[in-house]
Order: C-alpha cells, then structure tokens, then sequence
C-alpha cells in the first residue's frame, strides 16, 4: 500500500468534514470551493507554517515528531482512534520496507482459554479479521461463518461477499463499517502487509459496498458494545461483546460474546450450545487466508 497517498486521503479527508465553526473559527467571507476546513485553517489551528502542514498533508509525515502531530491531532479533531492511525501511518512512513507476514499459529494455552468459556461463545482472530480459532460455543454462533472449509475464516469476506451477512448481522451497515474501520486501521500499523493489501484488493474488485466504505477512510476498532444477530437455527439474538488483546501474540484478540442473565438471548444462547454439542465441527487450521 501506499503510505503517502494513505496519509493524503486520511488527512484531506479529516479536514474536509470539519467545519470553521465546529473548529471554532470564523466562516469568513470568501466562498469556498470545498466543505470543511482550508489547509491555512488547520496549520493556524496546529501552531505551524501552512507549507509545513501542506508537505506533511501530501504525505510527508516522516519527520514530524509527536508534539507536532498531536497538535494536527487536536487541530482536527481526531478521536483516539483516529489519533492512533495518524501515529500508524507516521510510523509507518519512517519504516518503509515491505514485508509479508509469517503465519500466525494459535498457542494451545490460547485455545484452552477459548474452550475454558463453555457460556461464552468466544473466538480468536488477527488484524486481517481471520478467525484463528472457536471454542465449540464460537463456532456454533458464527456457523454460517464456517462454511467455508478450503481457507481460514474471514470476517470481512463474509460481511462483503457472502448474501447471508445481511440476514445474519441484523446491524449490517454498522457491522460492515466495523470491518473496513479495522481493515484501516490494521493497513496503518503495518501497510507493507502484502497478505492484508492483497485481501484488501480482493475485497475492492468484488465488493462496490466496500470500494464505497474504504474510500470514505474511516478508522474504527471493534471493542464492546451489543451485537444483534439473527441465527439460522434459534433466530435473534443481543449480545454483548468485548475484545481483548493478547500481548503475547501481537494482532491477536479474542472476541467474546455473552448474553445478559435471565434474558432471551441467554435462553438461545443455551440452545446453541446444545447444537453445538450434536453438530461438533471440525477446527480450522490456522494458515494463509
């Protein structure tokens, strides 16, 4: 990928939905061409030279220290996702040398945790949204997800080209926003990822939903909140998710889903386990998606 135009379409995009009375600034009386924010605007804002923030603005981020892209920061509002992809992306403009990750292999200890949480429906994916490994509870929440046994599953390729994700994520739109965000962000921390540039194109030819969301350059992380889903086999369900990284094995993170006590979705969930327990697939092997 390249760093430089990812840095220019973050930054342009960042200023240009911001407005001069959002920032605090007076609209002025010259018309604009464009919505949101001039490059004069966010240098004033940031305390540096408007050359300076148009070179760093074009890609130039090499050799911007940390005060300086705080102060882009706070100049244009970032939240602290959004804060941490800029810090990505600056990163990753000092280090250019492509590379094309080892697989990651799932640690047996990590795999007893997963089928330690027999009420949790549990699963461990990396930062290309490839599901590593389930515990039976997993596996049985995410069976459509499974389906396919020639590769790894992959989140983002079952959310933008398999028809079933729009029945099964009853939250499309936001589940589908949730994966280019990560997708983003993953892409900053490491855009000489040939694997994940390579999923990222396979998406983009096959998908116009995901062209039309990537383009937007909108960063998220997938952390806790309340998924709503609709199971094939015991209908709807709200559950509740958080994620949690492993430091150990670095762009790994379990994601866990658990149901509220006494609710509906606790009683399904309860059914889905004693699916699971006749139906008892097979684990995927961890290995290139």
């Amino acid at each position: 990928m390249d760093t430089r135009r990812e840095v220019r379409e973050f930054l342009a995009g960042r200023r240009a939905r911001l407005t001069p009375q959002q920032a605090g600034m007076p609209a002025g009386s010259r018309a604009r061409r464009v919505p949101g924010l001039r490059r004069e605007e966010v240098a004033a804002l940031a305390g540096v030279s408007v050359d300076y923030y148009t070179r760093l603005e074009r890609g130039g981020l090499s050799g911007a220290s940390d005060s300086v892209l705080d102060a882009i920061a706070r100049a244009l509002q970032l939240d602290d996702v959004e804060r941490a992809h800029l810090f990505d992306l600056a990163r990753a403009a000092r280090t250019r040398a492509p590379r094309r990750r080892s697989t990651q292999q799932v640690r047996p200890s990590v795999q007893r945790i997963l089928d330690s949480m027999t009420s949790t429906a549990a699963f461990l994916r990396n930062g290309h949204l490839d599901v590593l490994a389930a515990n039976p509870l997993g596996r049985a929440l995410y069976a459509p997800v499974f389906d396919d046994t020639t590769r790894l599953p992959n989140l983002a390729r079952f959310v933008y080209l398999d028809p079933r994700s729009r029945q099964f994520y009853r939250n499309w739109d936001g589940i589908a926003l949730d994966a280019v965000g990560s997708l983003r962000a993953e892409a900053g921390r490491d855009p000489g990822d040939r694997d994940l540039t390579a999923l990222i194109g396979e998406l983009s030819m096959r998908s116009e939903p995901f062209r039309t969301r990537w383009a937007g350059q909108d960063v998220r992380y997938y952390r806790s909140g309340v998924q709503p889903f609709h199971h094939p086999v015991v209908g709807d369900l709200d559950l509740a998710y958080d994620v949690m990284e492993l430091p150990a094995d670095p762009g790994q993170t379990i994601v866990a889903y658990t149901a509220e006590p006494g609710s509906p979705s606790q009683e399904k969930l309860g059914l889905l386990a004693s699916w699971s327990a006749t139906v008892q697939p097979e684990r995927p092997a961890a290995g290139p998606s």
